[in-house]
């Protein structure tokens, strides 16, 4: 009865005569049934595999059961003969008589709480526990070389460039300043009509005389070398050209169109405008250009002109109103070319003397505003790169702006005005001494001139012989009643500028003050009679702009440079 039990529970395995290390490993049921042989191993698969050649594996698993692990035992082939081969098979393995697992021993660093990593195939020695291992000595640091140090030389050049920096920084936030203000004051200057201008305006004189000085720019300066007056000009009839067909029309781009007052005076060129491309930084400027271009096309594109129009060699039909575009666009600070427009007509962005191409214009004007341009060096060669490369070779630049000649001797005598009391007090004692100084608080006298109508006037000291060195930077205030209020404008010493300009490939062809313009083409036989349908003077020949008027318009200078 006991053997048949001992019988039901399986073969013993004698651990004892297996002289081999005993390794336990666990290996899951197989999910099918296997047949077999012996009725004691009824419910097991043996499968023996030679591993190495002193171990072999024996492989239980359960038939039935498919979860339940069993151990694989290694044992020795060479000896142990005697063991039989009942008692050679394996019970069941019992987990319960495992002892539980060692915790593995980590060392940890002195100096830093992040465990250490063990090597699991370095086991420690039994006999002696493994002590904590002492912290390295502290590196000694090598004191640093001769290219290390740092000279006195170039701590100051260091220095230099960080000042630089921060003055470039203080110079670019000024400038926005600056830009907006001025783009804040023509946007803030209300459109009066043509109406109230030629009426009410107290500088109505004024006005009429800037505006013919710029139409006789633009009649003198606009059409092309090659240019020749059609037939209908010299007296004959029809619309036939002299030579060949029609010219090809201009195209014009206006620097600071502002609202577009010159659209009429471009309407009637000599040489009729196929394009205009006006490009303002104010975009409520160009709000009312626009909207004056449309105005203008309503009308069939009439207006008052100079040849070809109302008395000009013989009266004609007006011609059709050229094609206007209108962008808002810094044409100083910032290329041209990101108007597509400009792009489409032609840009070159090197603006250099390697390059003579140029870009697509004819003409590049820029009417009273130039010398916005000349409160920086970079800002005054972007904007001679924006005009060069949008010029074709043999195209002009004209415009006006302030003259630096009337700016330099207006200076000149000031600080010789301030300098000559001071000249007389240090020889009359001490008595008189004190007259003169500037008081405690009190702000000290600037640079300015002007009557009532305008007024300039320097913020700062200006140089003593009306000189300007360097040729950048120099702000004054400008005032002009019922147009300007205080904006910051820049001298342009003409030399200086001229030479600037040789560097892209603009060669001066002319440069006259307003006043000596209006000595010259007063009688010419089609400005002369322009100035009086727009009321420079009455028929006859008296001047319709007062003496301050003129004084106030002594004060610019025209110019026209050729691409070469």
């Amino acid at each position: 009865m006991g053997q048949a039990r001992q019988d039901r529970k399986g073969p013993q395995t004698n651990l004892k005569t297996i002289n081999s290390p005993t390794k336990l490993r666990f290996l899951r049921a197989p999910p099918y049934p296997l047949p077999f042989q012996n009725h004691r191993l009824a419910f097991f698969d043996v499968r023996q595999v030679i591993v190495t050649q002193y171990y072999t594996i024996t492989q239980l698993a359960p038939a039935r059961s498919q979860r339940k692990i069993y151990k694989y035992e290694y044992f020795n082939m060479a000896g142990n003969t005697d063991i039989s081969p009942l008692d050679a098979q394996p019970q069941p393995f019992n987990a319960t008589k495992l002892a539980p697992a060692k915790k593995r021993q980590r060392s940890r660093s002195p100096s830093a709480s992040a465990p250490r990593r063990i090597d699991s195939r370095r086991s420690p020695s039994p006999s002696t526990k493994r002590q904590r291992s002492a912290s390295p000595p502290a590196r000694k640091l090598k004191r640093p070389g001769q290219r290390a140090r740092i000279t006195d030389a170039e701590r100051e050049h260091i220095r230099q460039k960080q000042l630089e920096r921060e003055r470039e920084v203080e110079q670019a936030q000024a400038s926005k300043g600056i830009h907006d203000a001025v783009r804040q004051h023509y946007n803030a200057v209300p459109e009066r009509g043509r109406d109230w201008r030629k009426t009410d305006s107290r500088i109505k004189g004024l006005r009429s005389f800037n505006n013919w000085i710029k139409s006789t720019l633009i009649q003198k300066f606009s059409p092309m070398e090659d240019y020749t007056p059609g037939a209908q000009e010299r007296g004959g009839g029809g619309m036939v050209f002299a030579e060949g067909p029609p010219p090809k029309g201009l195209l014009v781009l206006d620097l600071g169109c502002g609202k577009g007052g010159d659209l009429g005076k471009w309407q009637q060129a000599p040489q009729s405008v196929e394009l205009y491309v006006g490009l303002d930084p104010a975009d409520i400027s160009i709000d009312q250009a626009k909207e004056r271009y449309r105005q203008m096309a309503s009308r069939g594109g009439g207006g008052r002109g100079g040849r070809g129009g109302r008395g000009g060699y013989n009266s004609r039909p007006q011609p059709q109103l050229f094609h206007g575009e209108f962008f808002v666009q810094d044409c100083f600070g910032e290329p041209i070319d990101k108007v597509h427009l400009v792009r489409d007509v032609g840009f070159d962005g090197s603006g250099g003397p390697s390059r003579f191409g140029g870009g697509g214009f004819d003409v590049v004007t820029m009417m009273f505003c130039m010398h916005y341009a000349f409160e920086s060096e970079a800002k005054a060669r972007q904007m001679l790169k924006n005009v060069a490369g949008a010029l074709k070779k043999g195209g002009r630049l004209i415009g006006c702006i302030p003259s630096s000649d009337v700016i330099s001797e207006n200076v000149r005598k000031f600080n010789e005005k301030a300098a000559k009391p001071k000249a007389e007090q240090s020889g009359e004692g001490e008595d008189n001494a004190d007259e003169g100084e500037i008081e405690e608080g009190e702000a000290e006298d600037t640079a300015s001139w002007g009557n009532d109508i305008y007024r300039v006037r320097f913020p700062g000291p200006t140089p003593a012989d009306g000189i300007f060195r360097p040729p950048f930077g120099w702000k004054y205030n400008y005032f002009l009643h019922e147009a300007v209020e205080e904006v910051p404008e820049y001298v342009v010493p003409w030399e200086a500028f001229r030479a600037l300009a040789e560097d892209y490939n603009l060669e001066m062809q002319y440069h006259k003050h307003f006043d000596d313009i209006w000595k010259t083409e007063k009688d010419d036989k089609v400005l002369g009679p322009l100035s009086e349908r727009m009321h420079v003077r009455e028929r006859g020949g008296d001047l319709l702009v007062s003496p301050e008027e003129m004084e106030a318009a002594s004060f610019y200078v025209g110019f026209c440079f050729y691409k070469v």
